[in-house]
């Protein structure tokens, strides 16, 4: 069964011919951004070439965290989960969210130091993280089989609803006053004087001073079009989601081989908490040199596969006509088939650790594309190269729980006024400036 069902937004009809920020990409962080914008007052529309939401944006596991996460992440995730507590009341959609927290356990003394060391990363944010003792985590956890030396856990982290959250952000998006496009790609930007003066859609043309890239997987292919270097390159990750079962783990769950939460349908998403896999393209020889580092570090949990991925992503062209169809209109959404094998094998990882998972069966699987950069960690930023265009892209996996942020701070950036957090770390440039391109390892 293809994809994850996605509460569907219908399109608006008409194109409006100008407004003040087009944000191209219909996931969470362009959804995000234009709520973000139109409530500070600017005409703002979403185009999106498939439909809102539909590839990695509602794929992922829906966990929304600040622990482990990249230190340079963790001031924008703590202003994330502010917005996500009011996130239900300001979209008046149900979303699912709900602070349940989440263990990454602990199988060893040296990942028992690792998550401790993580856990020094939230200091000073006032949140309830500690390590806690195998004990503990039976109490929690009732009935598990886990050998552990303890967890690490995060009572504010939690969880929501990948396939609803996107859409609602949307529409509460188009009850301000966006337009909010559906298949409707856009081909190119126009400038004058250097400058963005607009944009060009199949659809046609919509006059702007300001273009937010937030195109996921596909925003290295866009900004390349129009000669900005963004290394950006796909990870295939895939899961599944089962039936409900009763008394299974209200904590979602990290362990080397399965990762779970709890779904609001009384099922649970499952994945491999360790494999992924990297088709080699040819941008993956483009990006090499950059990306050596991050492949050195994490080349463990990386399944690196050569296949028909090569010869499809050699036939799209770097370059087009905005006259003419574009790639994006040739793939209006990014539908992997998932790896059966690493899916099949963390359920029974998952069910084998937690008898109350044992009578779960498979309602459906499926995988997506995250959008990766060399150091794992975010562009938020200006593109000095093209005053008035920004890009929001390779989120590397993280991007669902910190979007709502991330949406916030790039709109500082296009309204120029204070930023949320200081967006240094950020920045494009650092992939050029000479800067050190660095993975802090773990999950």
């Amino acid at each position: 069964m293809p994809g994850p069902h996605v509460v569907p937004v219908t399109g608006d009809v008409s194109l409006p011919a100008e407004v003040d920020v087009v944000v191209v990409g219909g996931g969470i962080i362009g959804c995000s951004t234009a709520l973000e914008l139109v409530e500070s007052g600017l005409r703002v529309a979403v185009c999106e070439k498939g439909g809102i939401g539909c590839e990695q944006s509602s794929r992922n596991w829906g966990w929304v965290r600040i622990s482990r996460r990249d230190p340079r992440e963790v001031p924008l995730m703590a202003e994330s989960l502010r917005i996500w507590e009011g996130l239900e009341k300001r979209t008046g959609k149900n979303v699912g969210y709900r602070r349940a927290g989440i263990l990454f356990t602990c199988a060893d003394d040296k990942e028992y130091a690792a998550n401790e060391r993580w856990h020094q990363t939230l200091k000073g944010y006032q949140l309830n993280s500690r390590m806690i003792s195998v004990r503990e985590f039976e109490d929690m956890c009732p009935g598990t089989t886990l050998d552990l030396k303890g967890a690490l856990f995060t009572s504010e982290d939690g969880r929501a609803e990948p396939q609803k959250v996107t859409p609602a952000i949307a529409e509460a998006a188009r009850t301000r006053g966006a337009h909010v496009l559906t298949e409707c790609a856009v081909r190119g930007i126009e400038t004058a004087g250097g400058a963005v003066c607009g944009v060009v859609t199949e659809r046609g043309a919509i006059r702007c001073k300001a273009v937010v890239l937030a195109g996921g997987a596909w925003s290295s292919l866009f900004a390349g079009s129009i000669g900005i270097y963004f290394p950006q390159l796909k990870v295939l990750n895939s899961v599944l989601r089962t039936t409900a079962v009763a008394d299974g783990p209200e904590q979602a769950m990290w362990c080397r081989k399965f990762a779970l939460r709890k779904r609001q349908d009384g099922g649970y998403t499952i994945s491999s908490g360790y494999d992924n896999i990297v088709n080699i393209v040819p941008k993956s020889f483009r990006y090499a040199f950059a990306f050596l580092p991050a492949l050195r570090k994490e080349w463990r949990s990386l399944k690196l596969r050569i296949g028909r991925e090569f010869v499809n992503e050699a036939g799209i062209p770097n370059r087009w006509s905005l006259d003419e169809v574009s790639p994006f209109e040739h793939n209006r959404a990014l539908d992997p088939m998932p790896n059966k094998r690493i899916v099949d094998e963390a359920l029974e990882a998952a069910k084998s650790a937690c008898p109350a998972l044992a009578e779960a069966d498979i309602a459906q699987r499926w995988a997506g594309y995250m959008d990766v950069t060399p150091d794992a960690v975010p562009v938020i930023s200006a593109v000095d190269k093209v005053p008035g265009f920004f890009l929001a892209s390779g989120f590397s996996g993280h991007g669902f729980g910190i979007g709502p942020a991330a949406g916030r701070l790039i709109a500082d950036l296009v309204i120029n006024r204070t930023p949320l957090v200081d967006p240094t770390d950020f920045r494009l440039t650092r992939f050029t400036d000479g800067s050190k391109i660095e993975m802090i390892s773990g999950y």
